[in-house]
């Protein structure tokens, strides 16, 4: 899926555009989520957490393997603590999963900023100053829409 001429290495690259991709290309207008078990408590991924946030750990997947092509991508299911689930929690654990899998075409997508729509200076693909102009790191390039 991911060969150059197909999924990357695509379109134009001049002073106005970069390619198409981050947001346009083969898989745009297609939704892609994650599934994701941890053995770890949901508060070892969080902000404080020793792990680190799961939205810094699922990034480069979520931004840089799925909308790198184009795709709409939706937040992770996550189970965390996978090997202390029971049968009462693995049937609730069924349910929302089932409830999750029935949204996927109304769920909204987390809101990648989009390569090629004016957010990024183009050919040096920084984000612009006046975008996030105090922060850094992965959140600058999740628009707060």
């Amino acid at each position: 899926m991911y060969a150059k001429g197909f999924a990357y290495g695509v379109g134009e690259h001049s002073n106005k555009r970069w390619g198409l991709r981050f947001g346009e290309g083969v898989m745009s207008g297609k939704r892609a989520m994650l599934m994701v078990t941890t053995g770890g408590w949901d508060s070892h991924y969080g902000p404080r957490g020793i792990n680190g946030p799961m939205e810094d750990l699922l990034f480069p997947i979520n931004h840089g393997v799925l909308h790198y092509p184009g795709f709409d991508v939706l937040p992770p299911f996550l189970v965390y603590r996978t090997s202390k689930v029971d049968e009462p929690r693995y049937a609730e654990l069924e349910k929302q999963l089932s409830a999750r899998l029935d949204t996927l075409a109304t769920t909204e997508p987390i809101a990648f900023r989009k390569q090629n729509f004016g957010d990024y200076e183009i050919p040096s693909m920084t984000l612009r100053s006046d975008l996030a102009p105090n922060g850094s790191g992965f959140g600058v390039h999740v628009s707060k829409r």
